[in-house]
């Protein structure tokens, strides 16, 4: 292909703007419109005769509103159809049965077990020693192949009582990580032994956990050991589960999820019976409880009612449990597996928690006292013991229990005596918006509490939890505050004080006003001051601050609360102070929306920017360096370019050598703070942003500076870059630049000393020497849109303009000269693009010579002058060339052609009428 000259297409901007405007189309009021009311009327007398319908209907006309839609599909719309098809009219019996499984479904408002599990291990801790019986398995334990089931039972029975009387070994002293350790090998044990199809080995590991429930000799570790001793069982009522569901499998059909009992086979019926009579044979009472609770599941595969019937059975098991602690976990594990398998048969789980209620003064009686006492343990220690567990029961019965049941389960443990605990569960599990509606009976429970057993500050801080997630009576919000703080700043241990004051900050921020948030801070300063105790609350503190500017959006309200910024002395731990730095400016430059000039916050925000700067050294991770780079930046361009376009904003463009100096040293200090950032993207982002500030306010040398810059940091892009921690091609973010780059040159003048258009020419040089990845057509994309950009500075009047700043239109006003050598300029890279396309003439790249020359086609049509012979003759041949392999999108190519005589239609476009002549489409044969 030979080189062929450019010529640029006049363009009106204005007469292109109004073309491609809507047709307006005016409007009477009399016209038909879809939301108006019509009129349905009937001609015919029809009779309705059916079941429960009392009248008839008779010719009549009715006028209302309509959906426009169901006037074409004659009154139903096909969602309407579609369900009706799908649910057809059921019996009623099939009808309650539907929605009461849709209402038993646990949603995700139900918060799981799984979210409590690690918060209980890691608060229920212990540095007693313990003790654990091992399993140490027997011969006797694999399984006997024998033809008669009964003998089967009597061997795996008598398998059981071996276990029951020695086959175990004890292990003492253990640490806690130890026991852990222990307890997860007995877990993956359990796994194996079921692997290696040796049941009655899986079955003696897990009566064994279970034993070690009724031991509390280490009674502040007993909720940690519920938690890992459960999740062995858990898993055992897995596998149990999944054998027998997977005995229902035949050739033929596959069990569905929600199967009933006739379409379970007799070999797996009979296996799970085998189970439930192998468990009801143990003989203690807490082990046979856990294991039969565990595969509580399983009754699905012999009766409908299975489950309805063992819950209330395992309920009253629980009442020969002595111990109250033992007791409330077994209760809690109860509601585990029954919320987990039959959520909707709430009857049984709150007969559990009145039983509960029944047992509850068991807790303050002899027995109880008389351990504490053996163990050295105080009742403030003892009672908290009991939350994990009874959140657990409460949650499970409030959950999307009526009103009326929540009051009377509130009135019920009201009339127990010292019922601190119970209050503490109850606003820790019932529905926020509960508690929040009650909140001064609330608070009227709580003063009459003895504080003996269950310190009050723990009862506002539940109360406080939830009134940071629903409103209480707008009346009663300064009254609350009033009665909570004035509990809460008499705490004398900082780490009680702390734990509350974190909670209600919330309240105060969302409710109350700066003036007291500023008190409820100078509160926390005075109680952790002293003896610097702050250095044992950081995790509270820093919770304090992002709460504090969650809420306070606007940093002129936040930095004239007086306390804030002596709040912010008390992180002088360094890598605390860092992050508390990181949260307010994501903070600041995600929210603040008015621009600033407070000299108090752009110090003190200038400030948290060198607290981030000097925290990094040599062994700052990357991604820790490209986090607080990009905050930083997001100061800079939000202040320091900010700072300058509002300055410009104010002066209306007109600036004195006062403001014009002032705009300088901005522009200056971004000049020289780019080039310290990591990211080479986010350095090209802030030269460009940085350049289009400073053409604005007329500083046009710093502006080519700026240009100068990113065109002469383009060949250290990388072909690859970290995006989210992985390894990415930088190609395309290189083009999406460019093209950004290339919107701002059309309106920057040419320097007198550096000739015509130096910027594009510096540009396409870099462009033109750098290493592009094999098999890529950026590059060529990047030419089109140089093409464009020239053909745009050829026009007299350029499409946009920056006020006060003279571009090339104006400057040349059409010479000659410029013109010839935006031509050459435009041969040049149309060279270019032709050259490469010669390069795609082989089979794996005919589909991108197509749409390349395809792509350029539409360019030179969008922006040649198509009268020029030349230029018309090079158009014929692309499209030639994008049809001649068979690769083109026929479709394309039609709208294509179809547009071309559509434009050729306007009166100075006539000569495209030839033009489509001459462009044939061709068949894929």
């Amino acid at each position: 292909m030979a080189v062929f000259p450019w010529h640029s297409r006049g363009r009106n901007y204005k007469a292109e703007f109004a073309s491609c405007r809507l047709e307006a189309v005016p409007l009477e009021f009399g016209d038909y419109h879809p939301l108006k009311p019509i009129t349905v009327t009937e001609s015919k007398t029809k009779k309705v005769s059916r079941k429960g319908s009392t009248s008839s209907t008779s010719s009549s006309s009715s006028s209302s509103v309509v959906d426009p839609l169901s006037s074409v599909l004659d009154g139903t719309d096909p969602l309407s159809m579609f369900a009706a098809t799908a649910d057809p009219a059921a019996p009623d019996s099939s009808r309650k049965r539907r929605d009461r499984d849709e209402n038993s479904i646990v949603g995700s408002d139900f918060e799981p077990w799984a979210s409590k599990r690690g918060e209980i291990l890691a608060r229920y801790t212990t540095t007693e020693k313990l003790s654990i019986n091992l399993f140490m398995g027997s011969e006797k334990g694999k399984a006997t192949a024998t033809s008669a089931m009964s003998e089967k039972v009597r061997t795996r029975l008598e398998e059981l009582d071996d276990f029951e009387e020695g086959s175990q070994k004890e292990l003492l002293n253990l640490t806690q990580q130890d026991y852990v350790n222990r307890i997860e090998e007995l877990n993956q044990s359990l796994k194996d032994a079921w692997a290696s199809d040796q049941k009655v080995k899986a079955l003696k590991i897990v009566i064994q956990c279970s034993k070690l429930l009724s031991d509390t000799s280490v009674i502040q570790f007993y909720p940690s050991k519920f938690v890992l001793i459960t999740d062995i069982l858990d898993t055992f009522g897995k596998l149990v589960y999944e054998r027998i569901f997977s005995m229902c499998v035949d050739n033929r059909s596959v069990l569905p999820d929600h199967f009933s009992p006739e379409n379970v086979n007799d070999t797996a019926k009979e296996t799970c019976l085998n189970w439930f009579f192998k468990i009801a044979s143990i003989r203690e009472l807490i082990p046979r409880f856990y294991v039969e609770a565990s595969i509580l599941k399983c009754n699905k595969f012999l009766s409908k009612t299975g489950i309805s019937e063992c819950l209330p059975r395992l309920t009253c098991m629980i009442r020969g449990i002595g111990d109250p602690l033992v007791s409330v976990y077994a209760r809690a594990y109860l509601c585990r597996v029954g919320m987990e398998v039959a959520p909707h048969l709430k009857e049984s789980l709150n007969k559990n928690f009145f039983d509960f209620l029944l047992t509850f003064k068991q807790i303050h009686g002899d027995t109880v006292q008389n351990q504490l006492v053996v163990q050295g343990v105080e009742l403030p220690s003892y009672l908290p013991l009991y939350s994990p567990a009874m959140d657990w029961i409460f949650q499970c019965i409030s959950y999307h229990a009526p009103e009326a049941l929540l009051t009377e389960m509130m009135e019920r443990c009201k009339k127990l005596g010292n019922n601190a605990l119970l209050l503490n569960s109850v606003m820790s599990a019932f529905r926020a918006e509960f508690i929040a509606t009650r909140s001064m009976d609330f608070i009227g429970m709580i003063k009459e509490c003895d504080e003996s057993g269950f310190p009050k500050h723990l009862l506002f801080r539940s109360l406080g939890l939830n009134l940071a997630l629903a409103d209480p009576p707008e009346g009663d919000r300064l009254q609350i505050l009033n009665e909570a703080w004035k509990v809460i700043t008499k705490l004398k241990n900082p780490q009680d004080y702390v734990n509350c004051a974190e909670v209600w900050v919330e309240y105060t921020c969302k409710h109350f006003t700066k003036r007291e948030v500023n008190t409820v801070l100078a509160d926390v300063i005075k109680h952790m001051t002293p003896d610097r105790a702050f250095e044992d609350s950081y995790p509270q503190l820093q919770s304090i601050i992002k709460k504090v500017i969650a809420h306070f959006h606007d940093f002129s309200v936040l930095f004239s609360v007086e306390k804030f910024l002596p709040f912010l002395d008390m992180f002088q731990k360094e890598s605390v102070r860092v992050e508390v730095c990181k949260c307010i400016m994501e903070v600041f430059i995600k929210h603040q929306q008015e621009p600033t000039k407070d000299p108090v916050i752009l110090n003190a925000l200038l400030h948290v920017c060198k607290t981030m700067h000097d925290s990094v050294n040599a062994l700052t991770l990357e991604d820790e360096k490209r986090m607080l780079a990009y905050l930083i930046n997001g100061f800079i361009k939000m202040s320091v370019n900010r700072l300058a376009m509002e300055t410009r904003k104010v002066m209306k463009g007109n600036h004195s050598r006062k403001t014009a100096a002032f705009v300088r040293a901005c522009v200056a200090y971004c000049f020289i703070t780019i080039p310290s950032l990591v990211g080479i993207f986010t350095r090209l982002n802030l030269y460009l942003h940085s350049g289009q500030v400073a053409l604005a306010n007329q500083c046009l040398s710093q502006a080519d500076a700026f240009f100068k810059a990113a065109i002469s940091l383009i060949p250290e892009v990388p072909k690859t870059i970290n995006i989210d921690g992985k390894m990415r091609p930088s190609e395309s973010f290189l083009l999406e630049f460019l093209c950004n780059f290339f919107s701002t040159l059309l309106i920057v003048p040419d320097h007198p000393e550096h000739g015509v258009l130096f910027l594009v020419r510096e540009l396409l040089n870099v462009i033109q020497d750098y290493t592009w990845e094999d098999n890529s057509d950026d590059k060529i994309r990047i030419y089109t849109c140089v093409l464009h950009l020239l053909s745009a500075m050829s026009q007299e009047t350029y499409l946009y303009h920056i006020d006060k700043v003279d571009s090339n239109d104006s400057l040349y006003g059409g010479d000659t000269k410029f013109l010839a050598e935006n031509n050459k300029l435009c041969e040049t890279v149309m060279g270019q693009i032709l050259e490469h396309l010669k390069t795609l003439a082989k089979d794996e790249a005919l589909k991108r010579q197509s749409s390349l020359g395809l792509s350029f086609f539409n360019s030179i049509l969008a922006h040649g002058d198509l009268r020029n012979n030349r230029l018309n003759q090079l158009s014929v041949n692309l499209w030639h060339l994008a049809q001649r392999h068979g690769c083109a999108d026929t479709r394309t190519m039609v709208k294509t052609l179809e547009y071309i005589k559509k434009r050729s239609k306007h009166p100075d476009m006539g000569h495209l009428t030839e033009l489509a002549l001459r462009l044939p489409l061709q068949t894929r044969t």
